[in-house]
């Protein structure tokens, strides 16, 4: 059964001031709020190795965000945004980042109003000559509302990633109200970004730094990577008052079958860091289902956990997609979800959760206060007691399940 909730009931004042515009200098010098069995405690992100224990697996998100926001012009002088979220022709990313000459994506478009049909030409006020060599164009083919899908066109062999990192800018997030600067490019990036797809960073993961990251292994602590394409919809607002409104944004991932073997005969606790990885790995139960019920895996919808009962174990799901892929011959799992994470959702996976403080009335708090059982508002009226920083370049937390 769907559940029934009003978005009004997540909301908390946050002011304008309390969200980081900027980064700290230090990564991990951020401070970490500790929730474990309904109390709070404040240390910093670098204490974070001392709070796991060795039997502890760790999951990141090794997605790379792109520079995918590009600036055209049209000849009237108008000046068009076109924000990539993912690839069309070729529909893999890979493939649509290695293209020379052209490509197709689905995009996000500022001022689309004023975008016929007429091709236009990068925004280039400084006659950068790199840019005038590449000469790149923006042809529309499909408009629905504020999206479209967009052919580009450019001159030389240079593949589709390098015309983003000459062309693109880093696309931060909205509610900083400020434009891109150079030191975006690193630090809205973690340091273990592998795999280019996402228009916005698994902000979760950008305290960590390769000292944090050495002490975790030094004390035993295992860690694997997940890859989910963080898309635009994460920005999104819930807009109507019912959640069971809200339609949630499709994002592909990648998991190993290693990984996946591993989860099936899983121990010790199972740390995600992000919401991303959180809805990847809780992902997995659904499409083991959709292995041992139609024999092969599909993407998870929406509300897939909420609209019946399930009696098959975690391990049985796991080991029915390591089974299929084994029988195709596969080293990963390539699907896509949907899922929604709110209160009345069982768990099946992540035990611990490493998670910045998210916008009022969003997704993310939803699942929140899944994972701490309704609790979120003792974590949350902490944080603004307390003086921590919000959002993407904020403060983090590191939450424990019952």
């Amino acid at each position: 059964m769907i559940p029934e909730i009003h978005i009004e009931d997540y909301n908390y004042g946050l002011d304008d001031s309390r969200i980081a515009k900027y980064p700290l200098p230090e990564r991990d010098a951020t401070k970490l709020l500790h929730y474990k069995k309904g109390t709070v405690e404040e240390l910093r992100f670098r204490d974070l190795p001392d709070l796991l224990e060795p039997d502890t697996l760790m999951v990141f998100n090794d997605t790379k965000v792109v520079p995918a926001r590009l600036h055209f012009q049209k000849e009237s002088g108008a000046h068009i945004e076109i924000f990539c979220l993912e690839p069309v022709a070729p529909s893999e990313y890979n493939l649509s980042f290695a293209a020379t000459e052209s490509c197709s994506w689905k995009c996000v478009i500022g001022n689309a109003k004023k975008w016929k049909n007429d091709l236009l030409s990068l925004y280039n006020p400084a006659s950068d000559p790199l840019l005038e060599e590449l000469s790149l164009k923006a042809e529309l083919l499909s408009r629905e509302g504020q999206t479209g899908v967009v052919r580009f066109v450019w001159n030389g062999s240079y593949p589709f990633s390098k015309v983003l990192e000459q062309a693109g800018t880093v696309p931060i997030p909205p509610y900083l109200n400020r434009e891109s600067e150079e030191l975006d490019t690193q630090r809205y990036q973690t340091v273990y970004a592998h795999i280019r797809g996402s228009v916005a960073a698994p902000t979760a993961g950008l305290h960590f730094t390769e000292e944090v990251l050495d002490r975790l292994k030094q004390k035993g602590i295992e860690m694997e990577t997940v890859c989910l394409h963080v898309g635009a919809g994460t920005f999104f607002p819930v807009k109507s008052s019912l959640v069971s409104e809200h339609p949630m944004h499709r994002e592909p991932f990648v998991v190993s079958r290693d990984l996946i073997a591993r989860l099936a005969r899983k121990n010790g606790p199972l740390l995600a860091v992000g919401t991303t990885s959180v809805r990847t790995l809780e992902s997995l139960y659904y499409i083991g289902v959709s292995c041992l019920e139609k024999g092969a895996p599909e993407d998870v919808e929406q509300w897939a956990p909420y609209t019946r009962e399930y009696s098959y174990t975690t391990q049985e799901a796991l080991e029915a997609i390591v089974k299929y892929l084994d029988s195709k011959g596969l080293k990963a799992l390539v699907a896509g979800t949907r899922i929604i994470i709110v209160p009345g959702f069982r768990f099946r996976l992540v035990d611990k959760l490493v998670t910045n403080f998210h916008q009022p009335e969003s997704t993310l708090i939803l699942l929140v206060s899944a994972f701490v059982n309704g609790d979120w508002r003792t974590i949350y009226d902490f944080a603004l007691k307390n003086d921590f920083r919000f959002l993407s370049y904020g403060d983090s937390s590191l939450l424990e399940r019952e």
